[in-house]
């Protein structure tokens, strides 16, 4: 399937563009296949999101989690497969464990108390395709992620009882997996 995608893409743009070069041509396909496994992938878990019933919930917990991702960088598969695991476990898990099952306020603090301090020891955490190599950037980076991860904690204990609480605590531990050294270890992915 990908490669008839691919195909019809190519020579869709190839008959209309006839002056790409081999290079350009190259990072198109490359293009191409990045924008097809993640629509393919988002496809997927959003299905799995509609079957447990709470579209809503993923997607604002979508949204959350990309916002403190920007910041926090983390952990990513090399393997398409493990990125679609990884995803829907997290993305679609954790926010169906926390508007099904009721976490207590205190629960709810520990879990933000252990997120502030895994963002102050280990965000940004980036990746061997994105080093973060400028220690300026890593620090403006670094303080933003926790101070954001303060944030989050704050609306999830302020919120308490309301879904909006469940969901930012839900996006704020996804990250927190995300940025965990034991992740890439786990993965075999290389740290920092």
């Amino acid at each position: 399937m990908k490669e008839v995608f691919l195909n019809h893409s190519m020579n869709f743009i190839i008959n209309n563009r006839k002056d790409l070069t081999e290079e350009e041509k190259e990072k198109l396909s490359y293009g191409l296949e990045g924008i097809y496994m993640n629509i393919t992938k988002l496809t997927i878990i959003f299905l799995v999101a509609l079957l447990l019933n709470i579209i809503k919930e993923f997607l604002i917990t979508l949204i959350l989690f990309n916002i403190i991702r920007f910041l926090g960088f983390g952990f990513h598969a090399s393997k398409s497969i493990v990125c679609l695991i990884c995803s829907a476990i997290l993305i679609v898990g954790f926010p169906y464990l926390f508007t099904t099952f009721e976490i207590s306020l205190t629960l709810k603090i520990i879990l933000c108390c252990v997120s502030v301090i895994a963002f102050i020891l280990y965000a940004p955490a980036d990746t061997e395709k994105r080093p973060l190599t400028n220690k300026k950037k890593r620090i403006i980076r670094k303080v933003a992620a926790s101070c954001l991860a303060g944030i989050y904690s704050i609306i999830v204990i302020v919120f308490d009882g309301y879904l909006i609480s469940d969901l930012f605590l839900a996006a704020l531990m996804i990250e927190t997996v995300f940025i965990l050294p034991i992740i890439y270890k786990i993965f075999g992915e290389s740290y920092n």
